[in-house]
């Protein structure tokens, strides 16, 4: 796994430019070691029909991202290993993890309108 030049150590600043939707569970799995490099509250007009943070990371990251989201009270809903497919080559793999969040517990619908 190539090595990234990401800062050890996070301030809340750093994560302005994160929907709000989404910043809690970003500094949550950031501060504690989780590589995250994309993400988005979800919704109409949004890049993910639901909440989704994709991170970095070998076999153990995405486990590792699991537990630190149960026990930090968030809601994961589906855990993913995925390839990106980049000018017709397969990169990766990466990890995807996403959330239902509390106050709308059908997101899906919502995100379609229903």
């Amino acid at each position: 796994m190539p090595q990234r030049n990401v800062p050890p150590i996070y301030t809340e600043a750093d994560f302005d430019f994160v929907d709000p939707g989404i910043r809690n569970e970003v500094l949550i799995l950031s501060r504690h070691g989780i590589e995250t490099f994309e993400s988005c509250e979800g919704g109409p007009g949004h890049a993910f029909p639901e909440p989704t943070v994709r991170f970095f990371g070998g076999r153990e990251q995405g486990f590792k991202a699991l537990w630190v989201a149960f026990e930090n009270g968030l809601r994961p809903a589906k855990l993913r290993r995925y390839y990106a497919v980049i000018d017709g080559e397969p990169t990766g793999p990466d990890w995807e993890i996403t959330f239902t969040k509390p106050e709308l517990t059908n997101w899906y619908a919502w995100s379609k309108g229903k």
